[in-house]
């Protein structure tokens, strides 16, 4: 079947279907006529018990470990129940900081940041997990595609330089007029096509798994 179909029967969209095929954990067969993707019974299956685990929180290494046989459905259950428990243990920690807050009437102009810091470090040494706000910065990610698609653009673009540059000094020995369009148009082609993918590259890196996972 079709990834649209697919899309409707596992109520997920194409774009978790094929971040999920990146991830290695789906491989549907090919059609042989055309070699489109052509998904079976058992992927769609497949599609849904992944869709489960996700909106349970199950991280994509754990369910990658459970395809593999690594893990057993119990066990990796057990090890998700601990997580779970550690945050809601973190959870419990932040409600009462908030409430504690609230409480005290403090006001945003008078908030002593640095002590109520003190004392979330105090918590985290003791166990408890805040949100990260420490996050590796994206614009890392962004760096080898771009310096990728910067060097396939130059390598495209130095021979239309040189066939613009030789028909400039000597249009007498150049090619006709519309050959020289045609082999200047096919690299430049190529080039908006680089730039296309390096665009939809970025937009991949922006959704991040987050969005892609919301959108259940």
């Amino acid at each position: 079947m079709k990834i649209n179909e697919v899309e409707r029967l596992a109520g997920i969209t194409k774009g978790n279907i094929r971040f999920y095929e990146k991830e290695g954990l789906l491989t549907p067969g090919r059609n042989s006529d055309n070699g489109y993707r052509d998904y079976s019974e058992a992927d769609v299956e497949w599609l849904k018990k992944i869709r489960l685990l996700r909106m349970l929180d199950v991280p994509i290494e754990e369910i990658k470990r459970l395809r593999s046989g690594e893990l057993t459905l119990e066990d990796a259950m057990d090890r998700h129940m601990i997580q779970l428990e550690r945050r809601k243990a973190s959870l419990a920690e932040m409600a009462a900081l908030c409430a504690s807050l609230k409480e005290d009437h403090v006001r945003l102009d008078t908030l002593d940041a640095d002590g109520v810091l003190a004392r979330m470090a105090q918590k985290e040494q003791e166990g408890t997990k805040f949100v990260n706000v420490k996050k590796t910065d994206k614009i890392t990610r962004y760096v080898a595609p771009t310096v990728i698609a910067l060097v396939m653009v130059a390598l495209l673009a130095a021979p239309i330089g040189l066939m613009v540059w030789a028909w400039a000094a000597e249009p007498e020995a150049a090619p006709p007029v519309g050959l020289l369009a045609i082999l200047i148009a096919i690299p430049a082609v190529v080039i908006v096509g680089v730039l296309a993918a390096l665009f939809q590259r970025f937009r991949e890196i922006g959704r991040g798994e987050e969005d892609e996972a919301s959108k259940y």
